[in-house]
């Protein structure tokens, strides 16, 4: 398709990787001192060369062709800061990463009264439950950029658990299921904050995934949260996951095939069990994990679908532009 100019925040450094992996011109705004969605690419970013960081006061001199929004703030202040009135009429997308806050079912989105912006949605449960309105809606499943050089061996008798300060983030993430299932099994935690809490910090995600990797299974306690990130990048390096049966995981794990899913947490610590005490099953359910992950949450999917959305929501204001 033809090559687009494309304004995004840094929200996700994770899923902004991934996302920029279609062959586009991505600008990301800066500004000092980097207040949110204002870092740029990073600190060490893998992200293309295509992808330019633009001083925040510089982005109304860009020839933009879409703008993408991923959270309340960049819809509702930073367009209204940082773009021109000509620029807020371009096509838009809102790039909606969360399960729907405060209330599962009766949240209405930013975006509910705006039909002139795509709302896409990550997971088919986020769209059920978010109240969309007039937005139109459509579903992108996640994918992921990851070393591939990072292949899953397991031979660290212990499970890992990965999560971004996790004891300052409430029920949701489940500090209190991973301190439940740390008494009685061997496992740890990797990300922002772990160190407080006994786990691993400071490791870049250029080399995350190759630690994570070592270790015999991952442990997802997130109880109402978009399919996690972590779940993905497990699949894809060929790690059986052990995880809570709530929100869109159902559909991706299937207990015994690509590890366990179940809503007892004492259940849980029994599959993890399971899963140190038999390595080669291990292997055997992280195998169809990987082949899963190829199927269903693979790049180049990724990429198509997402060009398929820039391309209709760009015709689609073309058409209707006087």
């Amino acid at each position: 398709m033809q090559r687009l100019n494309i304004l995004i925040w840094h929200i996700h450094g994770s899923y902004l990787t991934a996302i920029t992996q279609t062959e586009h011109n991505w600008y990301v705004p800066v500004k000092a001192g980097h207040p949110e969605g204002y870092c740029g690419r990073g600190v060490d970013s893998t992200m293309p060369d295509y992808v330019r960081e633009i001083p925040a006061e510089e982005v109304k001199n860009l020839s933009l062709d879409l703008i993408i929004f991923q959270t309340p703030q960049n819809y509702l202040q930073d367009q209204h800061e940082i773009l021109t009135e000509e620029q807020r009429r371009l096509p838009k997308i809102y790039l909606q990463h969360n399960t729907p806050e405060p209330h599962p079912t009766e949240s209405r989105h930013v975006v509910a009264d705006d039909p002139d912006v795509l709302l896409v949605h990550v997971t088919h449960f986020n769209r059920l439950m978010w109240d969309n309105g007039k937005a139109p809606t459509t579903v992108i499943e996640h994918s992921v950029m990851i070393d591939p050089s990072a292949r899953y061996s397991g031979h660290r008798e212990m499970g890992i658990t990965v999560v971004n300060n996790i004891q300052h983030r409430g029920r949701n993430t489940g500090f209190d299921l991973f301190e439940h299932a740390r008494d009685r099994v061997p496992l740890t935690i990797v990300g922002m904050g772990a160190a407080e809490i006994g786990g691993l910090d400071g490791i870049h995600y250029r080399h995350l995934h190759r630690t994570v990797a070592e270790y015999r299974f991952l442990y997802s306690p997130m109880r109402y949260t978009s399919l996690p990130l972590s779940v993905i990048e497990a699949f894809t390096m060929g790690m059986p996951v052990v995880a809570l049966a709530t929100t869109e995981l159902p559909t991706v794990i299937e207990n015994g095939v690509h590890g366990f899913l179940s809503n007892d947490s004492d259940e849980l610590v029994d599959h993890m069990n399971f899963l140190l005490k038999n390595p080669a099953e291990a292997k055997r359910m992280g195998e169809n994990a990987r082949k899963l992950a190829e199927e269903r949450f693979s790049l180049p999917r990724f990429v198509r679908d997402w060009n398929r959305a820039f391309a209709e929501v760009t015709a689609l204001s073309a058409a209707v532009r006087p």
